[in-house]
């Protein structure tokens, strides 16, 4: 694709775009209304249109009720989609809205129906419009927050959610290239104002991007970044699972660990690099646990206190260490740290 940030999208572009899509059987589109995700699902069905055979597109719209305009946004939506040929259904959030975390279930709810809906037409990927400047926003949102290697690596062009495959073929779009498609092609599009709404995060950072992009932190830099730090986090996995697969066969050796439970030698363990010793925590904890996922810094904290209860341990043979985290019961002793799940919280009252 060619260097332009403000040039339309040509239809060999969107063939490059969308091409590893081919032989799905059926794909939804997730399209709420505003530029980006119109501009998807306008890109979309012209290279569907262009292939002899092709995957059978879906354009789902979530209503989040959240808006007076939501729904004609949302009718608006199914006419331009029945006028490119597409199927298109629109999905309610219905229920009590949380008055705190507003974006964060918004997007659980929508992730959710828009996956119901796949499973419904058979579908194996959701195609979403997350673009260059938006991978550029999450990494800042992540480093603000303090996340590790994985989080940092941000949004991956392609992972699983709710049993099918989440795709974002625009993640190194740039945004203005995508208005510039729909302009040429004289598309309209909704102007959701929550995007500038400064009581949320993204928009807040969203308004700092032309001071950072001044000092050089553009969004196709900190893109840039996030893949770089993808590359390093995907190197990490894949020493990672070597270790697993080690203290696995020690495991089987010593005949210690029993169906739901994760046993490692604490010597073998404390003897791998700190990355790898969190990251096989967490792990273990994810899939013992039952009220998962395990947070990055309640992990260290854990990693550092079996690493003091383990020197401990070195010098008396006596100290032991037991500490529950998101559903799973970690523990301690004779040398051998256990994962296990934990007893269930007994409710009070």
């Amino acid at each position: 694709m060619p260097d332009d940030d403000h040039s339309a999208i040509s239809a060999s572009d969107a063939k490059a775009l969308f091409a590893e899509w081919k032989a799905a059987p059926a794909i939804v589109l997730a399209v709420s209304g505003g530029p980006d995700s119109v501009a998807l699902m306008w890109l979309a069905a012209r290279w569907r249109r262009a292939l002899a055979r092709g995957p059978g597109l879906i354009a789902v719209t979530v209503d989040h009720g959240l808006r007076p305009a939501s729904a004609r946004e949302a009718n608006e939506v199914k006419r331009l989609a029945q006028g490119l040929g597409l199927v298109h259904h629109t999905l309610r959030w219905r229920g009590a809205k949380p008055e705190t975390g507003l974006p964060a279930a918004a997007r659980a709810a929508r992730y959710r129906l828009l996956a119901k809906a796949a499973q419904d037409h058979g579908a194996s990927h959701i195609l979403t419009a997350h673009t260059r400047d938006d991978q550029a926003e999450t990494l800042l949102m992540r480093l603000l927050r303090g996340s590790g290697i994985a989080g940092l690596a941000a949004m991956a062009r392609q992972s699983p959610r709710h049993g099918v495959i989440l795709a974002r073929p625009l993640l190194q779009v740039p945004k203005a290239r995508l208005i510039a498609t729909l302009d040429k092609a004289r598309i309209a599009y909704a102007d959701d104002p929550s995007n500038r709404d400064p009581h949320f995060t993204r928009p807040r950072l969203r308004a700092l991007m032309p001071a950072l992009a001044a000092e050089g932190g553009d969004a196709s830099n900190l893109a840039r970044l996030a893949a770089r730090l993808a590359r390093a986090n995907a190197a990490v996995e894949v020493l990672a699972d070597g270790a697993e697969r080690y203290l696995a066969l020690r495991d089987r050796e010593a005949s210690q660990a029993g169906p739901g439970t994760r046993v490692f030698d604490f010597a073998a363990f404390a003897a791998l690099p700190e990355e790898i010793r969190v990251r096989l925590l967490q792990r273990a904890i994810d899939r013992l646990g039952h009220e998962g996922p395990a947070e990055l810094g309640k992990v260290e904290a854990l990693l550092s206190a079996l690493e003091q209860a383990g020197a401990k341990n070195a010098a008396s043979h006596r100290a032991k260490l037991k500490q529950t985290l998101a559903g799973a019961m970690i523990s301690l002793a004779g040398g051998q740290i256990r994962i296990e799940p934990a007893p269930p919280r007994r409710r009070r009252g």
